[in-house]
């Protein structure tokens, strides 16, 4: 099927950027040829975007979509109900969501720093679970690959149980090109195969040694981060990262299923590269402003 082209017409930022990632997705307009076609994809991956933003329930976010401008932005004929909304957010596989988030990642990294965390996934009161002895939370692993200079995410995993750092670490190596890019870790990463994947894609992993009896650490990768290098102290962003999505992004995860749970990180990943591509947009706009602002200041006091 073939991309019809949107008029290029916007009225914030975030509709600008919803408008080009659609473009870029080269996802078709409507995935049926023949039947239904009161809402197009472009209509459907906005308003999941702004679902996520919100973190409100479907009802509420239904119900305040009614008062909002964004109705007639996108070019909506009619609201769509609760479940309406629910059925798109089932229907957007895990694959189409990273198809998205690729066109929101840096495309070329310099200096990256790699860590997990975990997020809470309850439905449950901690106030009872505490009374009746139940100690067992679901829990989700997250693990994050970013870009320490624009602090965005380059990848990302999420795995219901709990797991070693390192296997989601090997699979962002794979997954994602690291020609001249220098990597960030703890200690939890230091292992000499680590070190041999990194370098043979051509990127650089700096992670303190484990102590040990030895004098010398085993293994050439090792013996050279003994010393590690100024821009070690950097590694301290990605925590930074972590805590602003949990803060401002991300509470819990509400989904109850794994799948989903892994599809809702997924939005909310796209809903993070989002606001920081817009925030350095606004930011560079600032700065050139105010260059403006001095130069023009300078020919007149000349």
């Amino acid at each position: 099927m073939t991309q019809t082209t949107l008029i290029n017409q916007y009225n914030n930022p975030l509709e600008k950027e919803l408008l080009n990632l659609f473009h870029q997705s080269n996802l078709p307009l409507h995935f049926n040829k023949t039947g239904y076609k009161d809402f197009n994809n472009y209509q459907r991956i906005s308003l999941i975007v702004l679902f996520r933003r919100s973190k409100k329930g479907l009802r509420d976010f239904v119900k305040e979509l009614q008062e909002s401008r964004w109705i007639s932005w996108l070019g909506l004929t009619r609201i769509p109900s609760k479940s309406t909304l629910h059925n798109w957010i089932t229907l957007f596989q895990m694959k189409t969501i990273r198809q998205l988030f690729n066109q929101l990642k840096p495309k070329y990294s310099k200096l990256t720093a790699i860590d997990g965390t975990g997020f809470d996934s309850f439905h449950r009161s901690r106030y009872y679970e505490k009374r009746v002895g139940f100690i067992k939370t679901p829990y989700s692993k997250v693990d994050l690959f970013v870009d320490v200079e624009s602090k965005k995410i380059i990848d990302f995993s999420l795995v219901t149980k709990h797991q070693h750092d390192m296997i989601a670490a090997k699979q962002f190596i794979k997954r994602n090109s690291l020609r001249g890019t220098k990597i960030l870790c703890d200690g939890g990463y230091d292992c000499e195969d680590f070190h041999r994947q990194i370098f043979d894609k051509g990127g650089k992993l700096y992670a303190p040694v484990r102590k040990s009896s030895r004098k010398y650490p085993k293994g050439w990768f090792r013996r050279q981060c003994v010393e590690l290098p100024n821009f070690m102290g950097q590694r301290s962003i990605i925590e930074c990262i972590n805590a602003v999505l949990k803060r401002r992004f991300i509470t819990c995860l509400k989904s109850k299923k794994s799948y989903m749970k892994k599809r809702e990180f997924g939005w909310h990943m796209i809903v993070y590269n989002l606001t920081k591509k817009i925030e350095s947009q606004e930011n560079n706009l600032m700065i050139e402003q105010k260059v403006l602002q001095y130069f023009f200041i300078s020919i007149w006091i000349y």
